[in-house]
């Protein structure tokens, strides 16, 4: 069994921040649960394009509200507690906080935790990580 304290591992390197946003990864790789799973905050009149080319998401929203558009599409769906999205599709998309969001996310296959957002807002796929 693996239990874990989100306000704990905020304050070890499972804390991941960067400007706009911050993810606490909760389950990673090497828990071989054959997903990852993070709370990541979006700050307030921020926003940010990801395109996870490598790895399927779903977020689940527990706080805020703000607007998810996908930039394949020009589809726009609004963000509120309550409110799930998956990128089936490693759908490129934009995500707009109006207030902070915090977020429930799963990634499939899971990340390692070294994974840095690349230029083009993926991460490199797992055997790229590994290899680094």
């Amino acid at each position: 069994m693996i239990v874990r304290d989100l306000n704990k591992a905020r304050e070890t390197d499972r804390l991941i921040s960067t400007e706009g946003w911050d993810s606490t990864r909760l389950l990673l790789a090497d828990d071989n649960m054959g997903f990852s799973f993070h709370v990541t905050r979006i700050k307030a009149g921020t926003s940010h394009v990801f395109h996870y080319k490598h790895h399927l998401e779903a977020v689940f929203c527990i706080e805020g509200e703000g607007q998810i558009k996908d930039l394949a599409t020009g589809e726009v769906h609004e963000i509120k507690p309550g409110v799930i999205y998956a990128l089936d599709k490693n759908d490129k998309h934009e995500l707009s906080a109006k207030s902070q969001i915090t977020f429930a996310c799963t990634f499939n296959p899971p990340v390692t935790g070294n994974e840095v957002h690349r230029e083009d807002g993926s991460y490199a796929p797992a055997a790229e990580v590994a290899a680094e």
